[in-house]
């Protein structure tokens, strides 16, 4: 029995899933630009996003967004998240019952922080929620390159069956019940990816893009575990592979940000030659405030978000990070007793 795929936006990776998707199942792509929706049905390619590439013969793009949503059994939202919200709204009117709604944007709103399944909950409440994330560069896997990714969704046997709608040979789909961490993993790596960014701009080497990542993991899995994710979800695709990739890539649009301005270009007219979005510099003001809320001490994503606003260069942020008071590694928040209560479970374990 075939499942019919609605994929909401047609920028490089909402294209790419709606791709795989079509390897699958009868696939639809929905695009705002008639130019994408021609080329998509006329000649198997999106010249805009993935120029160069072919796309599946028996993918299908529409203007339609109306009469997509309600032929849907699954669909998968692909829209920034600033414009996230509103073509939610739109597609929940149509939705038939019980149609499971994944996210591929990898963002908080402004002004209320939300995570992209909290607002589908919000517009869908009937619907199973979840994301589709990972260390996922579209060019290399709509390329052909293997590739591996997550849906996290708290319905088991729903997040299962999806499995089969978006596996490939090359493309190869695990599931994880913690939403949450699955979410922020993908969001606030954007945040490090500038940093890391920043620091290849400036010169630096690899000795401090490791630490940049390592240091920024850690600073994902304190804000993370403190908004209800689970500690592991962050050393797995969700977390350290998505941060890897993000912060390595030249084909990352959040590092290329963080590159140009360790360069010393302006954001504004850095932004003004990109063709899509670099969700970090939208996040990265909500990350501060979130970690303000829950007392988290995050000093890599502090110093972004201020060359983010124009108050530092690249350069003095990094130079302020450096100068920061040296502490113990790993960090040891006060009263933890997580060591005590592993030691105790090992005696029990041994001695029973």
């Amino acid at each position: 029995m075939s499942n019919r795929v609605l994929v909401v936006g047609g920028g490089s990776w909402g294209t790419t899933v709606a791709h795989l998707a079509a390897h699958n199942e009868p696939t639809v792509l929905w695009c705002r630009d008639v130019r994408t929706v021609e080329a998509v049905n006329q000649t198997h390619s999106n010249p805009r996003y993935l120029k160069g590439f072919d796309l599946h013969p028996e993918l299908r793009a529409t203007t339609d967004l109306y009469e997509a949503a309600s032929e849907a059994e699954v669909v998968v939202m692909a829209m920034p998240s600033a414009v996230f919200r509103p073509v939610m709204e739109r597609v929940a009117l149509q939705l038939q019952p019980w149609v499971p709604v994944l996210s591929l944007t990898k963002g908080l709103e402004q002004g209320t922080r939300l995570r992209m399944t909290e607002i589908i909950n919000q517009a869908a409440p009937a619907h199973s929620a979840g994301a589709l994330t990972g260390p996922n560069l579209a060019q290399e896997i709509i390329a052909g390159h293997a590739a591996t990714s997550v849906i996290a969704m708290a319905d088991d046997t729903v997040a299962t069956a999806l499995q089969a709608v978006f596996t490939t040979d090359l493309f190869r789909v695990y599931t994880n019940d913690d939403v949450v961490g699955c979410e922020l993993g993908g969001t606030l790596k954007n945040v490090i990816a500038l940093a890391s960014g920043m620091v290849d701009g400036l010169g630096a080497g690899d000795n401090t893009r490791a630490s940049v990542i390592t240091r920024g993991l850690a600073e994902i899995a304190r804000l993370g575990t403190a908004m209800g994710g689970r500690a592991d979800t962050f050393a797995g695709l969700a977390g350290m592979g998505d941060l890897l990739a993000t912060c390595m890539s030249p084909l990352s649009r959040n590092r290329h940000v963080g590159y140009e301005l360790g360069q010393g270009r302006p954001l504004k007219q850095i932004l003004a030659d990109m063709e899509q979005t670099a969700e970090g510099v939208y996040t990265a003001g909500i990350v501060v405030e979130l970690a303000d809320l829950h007392g988290i001490e995050m000093p890599l994503s502090t110093e972004v978000n201020r060359v983010i606003q124009g108050t530092r260069t690249a350069e003095e942020a990094m130079m302020a990070l450096m100068g920061r008071q040296a502490r113990p590694e790993p960090d040891k928040p006060k009263h933890d007793n997580t060591w005590r209560r592993r030691v105790w479970q090992f005696i029990k374990r041994s001695t029973s």
